[in-house]
C-alpha cells in the first residue's frame, strides 16, 4: 500500500531472548506501523529495556525474527546494522550524555559520527541549534551536562535523539526520577515530535499517565500547547497502544479503553498505581 501509515516500522515475530539460561523475552510478537506509538509497561525485570535493545539489534534473539523498516535484522552483520540504526533515535535511561562534551557537542555527535547520516559539516551547527530550540534549550550550547538540571539534561538528550530527524524513536523511561511538572514537559516534547514529524515511538515507562498523555493529547502548532484529541477528531488515541510485559511475556496489548476495561490484576495495577 502506498500510504505511509501502512508501513511496518518495528515487527517482532515470536522472539525469544535469554541471558545465562534465564528467559528475558518469551515468544514475543507485535507490529508497530508508521506513526504509531507503543506504551510499554511492566514490572522491573519484565523485559522492557531488553525489548528496546532487541529492536536495535543490540541484543540478538535466541529464536524468532526482528524487522526494522521491513528489513529482517536478525543476525544481520554489525556493518549493515549501522546504516539501519542511523534511522533510529534513542533516549537512554538517565540521558547518557557525554560529561566531557558541551551540550552543543553532545547534540552534534550523531551528525558527525554516524556515516549514514551524511550531514554536510556546514549544516551541523544549524541543525544542532534547531534541535535545541525544539526542546527550548537555546542558551545551553556552551554548557556541560553537569551544569544542567535533571530535566534539562533529559531535554538535551531528546534534542540529540531527534537531531538526525529519525522516523523511529525509542524512549527508555523518559520521565524516570523527574518531578510531575518536569515529567509533563518531557512528555509534551515527545508528543510534539510525534505530531510534527509523524514519528513512530516506542516508550518504556513506569508511569501510566505518560501513556494517557500520548493517547489523549496532540500538539497544536498554532499556540505551542497540548490540546485534547477529541477537539479535532485526531486519531492519536487509535495510534497509541499499550503493551504490558510480565516476566518477558506479552500479557496485554490494546488501546487505553481496553486496558481500562481489563480485569487482570497484574495489568490493572499499572493503571491504578502508575507502575511498579
Amino acid at each position: 500500500m502506498p500510504d505511509d501509515a501502512a508501513k511496518s516500522i518495528v515487527r517482532f515475530e515470536r522472539v525469544n531472548v535469554s541471558f545465562d539460561g534465564e528467559p528475558a523475552l518469551k515468544d514475543l510478537s507485535f507490529d508497530v506501523m508508521q506513526g504509531g506509538t507503543r506504551i510499554i509497561l511492566g514490572a522491573a525485570g519484565s523485559g522492557k529495556t531488553v525489548l528496546l535493545k532487541t529492536s536495535l539489534g543490540l541484543v540478538q534473539p535466541d529464536s524468532g525474527s526482528v524487522y526494522l523498516f521491513g528489513q529482517d535484522i536478525t543476525g544481520m552483520p554489525e556493518r549493515q546494522l549501522f546504516d539501519i540504526r542511523s534511522k533510529v533515535g534513542m533516549l537512554f535511561q538517565e540521558s547518557a550524555l557525554f560529561d566531557s562534551l558541551t551540550i552543543k557537542e553532545n547534540v552534534a555527535y550523531p551528525l558527525l559520527n554516524q556515516k549514514a547520516i551524511r550531514c554536510p559539516a556546514r549544516e551541523v551547527d544549524d541543525r544542532v541549534k534547531e534541535a535545541l530550540h525544539f526542546v527550548e534549550l537555546d542558551k545551553t550550547l556552551a554548557r556541560f551536562p553537569s551544569e544542567l538540571s535533571g530535566g534539562m539534561r533529559r531535554r538535551a538528550a531528546i534534542a540529540r535523539a531527534v537531531v538526525t530527524e529519525p522516523p523511529l524513536l525509542l524512549y527508555d523511561s523518559p520521565t524516570a526520577g523527574l518531578d510531575p511538572i518536569t515529567a509533563h514537559t518531557i512528555m509534551a516534547l515527545i508528543i510534539k515530535e510525534r505530531d510534527l514529524s509523524n514519528t513512530t515511538s516506542l516508550i518504556v515507562t513506569h508511569r501510566y499517565q505518560d501513556g494517557a498523555l500520548m493517547a489523549n493529547f496532540r500538539y497544536n502548532p498554532d499556540n505551542g500547547q497540548l490540546v485534547p484529541v477529541h477537539d479535532d477528531g485526531s486519531k492519536a488515541q487509535l495510534r497509541t497502544r499499550f503493551m504490558v510485559l510480565r516476566e518477558g511475556k506479552l500479557v496485554f496489548e490494546g488501546t487505553q479503553a481496553e486496558l481500562e476495561a481489563s480485569s487482570d490484576a497484574y495489568v490493572t495495577k499499572f493503571r491504578k498505581q502508575g507502575g511498579a
